[in-house]
């Protein structure tokens, strides 16, 4: 029996003394590989270690996001590191030099990706603290600087990324590929116009702030809430619930109407009654108008936008009684409610004192001939 386990192991030392791959014998591709597994399987263990920390740390989202960013890249550090000391133990044969330097460059482009997948976890570190300190003001227009801070940052992630990865494969200075970058983007912009101009729109819509998230604004004929507010477009939730997608291109050289940002509902209506009410019921008409709307619940608080009631019109069927009011605070369904009130106290009061309302009407006279 003894005999045989040392066959056994006399055969696997020469299949490991034994030349395999460009030179390379067994032992130095075990190690190779046992280099790439043993650091792997060591990241994987602190990531589930780290995985544990983060859910006690739920009360802290911050310290959450950054132990579970680095544990989201740890076994992708833990391939470059073992590749990165098991090249240690190889050898290239004959075109080493050539090889090697190609399975550097390809180490050097994994750890940037490395890096790049990091960064871009750890976006919302600064979002997530961004959104608690915007939560505490009043402001609305930092709500939706957000999501714009957000998508920026990964996009100079991405960017830098991407021009990491051609220096490693280019060999150049970064200088020389930013001047190459620079000829190669006068004419992507000369083929992206529409989108470099949905940019600009975003910066004048950012400088002028003309709405916020939440804001009711009526754009175009579309009336609804902004929920989103990006680089390239605008999000906004119509009334009838459709989602309209606006480039902020387009958003930026239109009036905008910021239905939010008004301070009081103002209605205009008139009221008609017929050619045959008397004098006495005409001032009786308007003092049941002016009672109304005298004192009414959205009165202006600075007592300056006050009810007002004419008899305006001798139109061709009715004497036209003009009336307007403002409603403050200008919240809509009350404002609604209140009106539907109006009307019907109107309506009740003239019918109370006698006072007939007028409609079109048309009156003809026929000439009898002899």
């Amino acid at each position: 029996m003894s005999l045989m386990v040392l066959g056994n192991f006399s055969g696997v030392f020469k299949w490991l003394e034994k030349d395999l791959i460009a030179g390379n014998d067994g032992l130095q591709i075990l190690s190779f590989f046992l280099s790439v597994f043993g650091f792997w399987f060591a990241s994987k263990f602190v990531k589930f270690w780290l995985g544990r920390f983060a859910n006690h740390s739920s009360d802290n989202l911050i310290r959450r996001i950054f132990l579970e960013s680095i544990g989201k890249i740890l076994p992708l550090f833990g391939v470059w590191a073992g590749l990165r000391i098991g090249i240690h133990w190889v050898h290239f044969g004959n075109t080493g030099e050539f090889l090697q330097d190609a399975f550097l460059v390809g180490l050097d482009i994994l750890l940037t990706l490395g890096i790049a997948l990091f960064a871009f976890h750890m976006v919302e570190v600064p979002n997530v603290w961004l959104t608690k300190k915007t939560e505490k003001t009043e402001s609305k227009f930092d709500d939706m600087m957000v999501p714009v801070v957000r998508k920026s940052l990964r996009v100079t992630v991405f960017v830098f990324a991407i021009v990491s990865i051609a220096q490693s494969l280019s060999d150049k200075p970064i200088s020389a590929l930013i001047a190459g970058l620079g000829l190669g983007g006068l004419a992507f912009a000369l083929a992206a116009q529409d989108t470099i101009k949905n940019l600009f729109g975003s910066l004048v819509i950012f400088a002028d702030k003309p709405f916020g998230l939440g804001d009711r604004i009526n754009y175009d004929g579309h009336d609804g809430v902004i929920e989103e507010v990006g680089l390239r477009s605008t999000r906004l939730r119509r009334l009838d619930g459709h989602q309209v997608t606006i480039p902020n291109g387009e958003l930026a050289n239109k009036s905008i109407h910021n239905i939010a940002k008004r301070p009081f509902i103002r209605r205009i209506f008139s009221i008609g009654v017929t050619y045959g009410t008397s004098p006495q019921k005409l001032v009786e008409a308007k003092q049941i108008l002016e009672s109304v709307l005298e004192d009414h619940e959205g009165m202006d608080p600075k007592g300056e936008l006050l009810p007002r009631v004419y008899l305006s019109d001798f139109c061709d069927s009715s004497l036209d009684f003009k009336c307007m009011y403002w409603y403050h605070p200008p919240a809509y369904w009350d404002y609604m409610r209140f009106s539907e009130w109006v009307n019907l106290e109107i309506h009740k009061r003239f019918e109370e004192a006698g006072i007939e309302f007028a409609f079109p009407t048309q009156t003809i006279h026929l000439e009898e001939k002899n």
